[in-house]
């Protein structure tokens, strides 16, 4: 009787380690399938481009000082004002001149109006066409001859900072689109007009400056913007494209995953050619017709260490001495 008994519990044991393998077996089966995604062939434009950081920064920033120490007598622009060469924009004395001129105003009109007409003020002078984008000083202001009083910009244009592994795509004349980040969505057209010769080197990584001039700068920009330069390198029009994803490579080869022919069969794989891609789009040139579906493959994901059985024990983790 009790061997009965031995026997009919090893084999309760025994079916329920099978059942349990089983189950095991088939589930570890499935988590190690990949699973596919759906992407259909379109038609559309496929354009390449290189973004980098740019900010909007005068082409020629000017500081404007006073020829002489002394007080600032008349100020006769503000910021933002277009100005032309020659012109004055402010009138100052000497520090002797001013003086003078505050101890004929005591003495009345006429003496002050005398000593205007015989000892003349000093023209602050603009040295070139452009806007006042600074202004630094007030009537009545004294300031020394080494202190800015205006800043002056003949024109504003962006920089931008590429990356030295993207400079051999960059070429004078070349399109770019910029996009400030305070106006996102009003992008400002121009092209390249200047590559630098020195590098800059900031945190181990190697840019060099270039120089975009704008076609219209409109008057919402201000010098300091900060924005992103996008260089167009190319563009393929009314091409097929497939989602980047899609096409993968083996053996210095591109290839696409196609659904199985028939139920239970395994997927297809085909050979394709490329042309652009902007790393959301890639270019097929042959081996795919429109509105043809293809097949993303996602490998599938273990976790280092998981264990999917569960009648495998679980022991506590081992603790450092």
């Amino acid at each position: 009787m009790k061997i009965g008994k031995v026997i009919v519990v090893v084999t309760l044991l025994a079916a329920a380690g099978g059942g349990g393998w089983w189950w095991w077996h088939r589930h570890q089966k499935r988590d190690d399938l990949p699973t596919y995604e759906p992407v259909t062939v379109q038609r559309g434009d496929v354009a390449v481009s290189i973004q980098a950081t740019a900010s909007i920064t005068p082409e020629n920033r000017v500081e404007i000082k006073p020829p002489v120490g002394g007080r600032m007598e008349e100020v006769l622009f503000e910021e933002g004002i277009n100005v032309k060469k020659g012109q004055i924009l402010a009138w100052m004395s000497t520090t002797d001149r001013a003086a003078l001129i505050d101890a004929a105003r005591a003495r009345g009109p006429k003496e002050l109006e005398r000593w205007q007409e015989i000892y003349k003020a000093t023209p602050v002078v603009a040295p070139l066409d452009g806007s006042i984008i600074l202004r630094k000083v007030e009537p009545g202001q004294t300031v020394s001859s080494s202190e800015v009083v205006m800043v002056l910009s003949d024109h504003l244009i962006a920089e931008a900072q590429v990356d030295e592994t993207d400079l051999a795509q960059i070429h004078l004349g070349q399109p770019v689109k910029v996009v400030l980040d305070a106006y996102p969505d009003r992008k400002l057209i121009g092209k390249v007009t200047h590559i630098s010769y020195e590098s800059k080197t900031v945190l181990n990584v190697t840019t060099y400056t270039i120089e975009i001039n704008l076609e219209q700068i409109p008057e919402f920009v201000r010098s300091g913007m900060t924005a992103v330069a996008n260089f167009h390198i190319a563009a393929h029009t009314n091409v097929l494209h497939l989602a980047f994803d899609a096409v993968r490579q083996e053996k210095n080869r591109s290839v696409v995953t196609l659904p199985a022919p028939e139920e239970n069969a395994q997927p297809e794989t085909r050979e394709v050619k490329t042309g652009l891609n902007d790393g959301k789009r890639i270019e097929i040139v042959s081996g795919l017709e429109e509105n043809e579906t293809v097949l993303i493959v996602h490998a599938p994901v273990n976790v280092p260490g998981q264990t999917t059985n569960p009648f495998m024990p679980k022991f506590p983790p081992r603790r450092s001495r």
